[in-house]
């Protein structure tokens, strides 16, 4: 079962932007929004080299890695071909504007 903390609001995080979350002894979270005012999470590390999804372009339902112009895809986590690798998606809800992640996903 599901242990929804409160990360943000919708509107801290920009439009086709990122909210970088930090989690000591591990990689951060980057938690994103796109015009539609859809809200996905990631882990902030693309499957290619690494880079910053954080700092990528958002584009409808995917980012584009700053380093390297991968597409990656919010839902799947997954590169688009012809690229190949997966990075790690998290779970969101929202709730009276208000941005939830899983406290148990957070952790691991």
């Amino acid at each position: 079962m599901a242990n929804w903390i409160p990360i943000c609001k919708v509107d801290d995080i920009p439009v086709l932007g990122a909210r970088v979350i930090e989690r000591p002894g591990l990689d951060s979270v980057a938690v994103f929004r796109n015009t539609e005012n859809e809200v996905f999470a990631l882990l902030d590390k693309c499957p290619h080299k690494a880079g910053p999804l954080s700092q990528g372009i958002v584009c409808g339902r995917k980012v584009v890695c700053p380093l390297h112009n991968w597409n990656i895809e919010f839902e799947s986590g997954c590169a688009v071909a012809p690229d190949e690798g997966q990075t790690k998606t998290f779970a969101v809800k929202i709730d009276n504007d208000q941005v939830l992640l899983d406290q148990s996903e957070l952790a691991s």
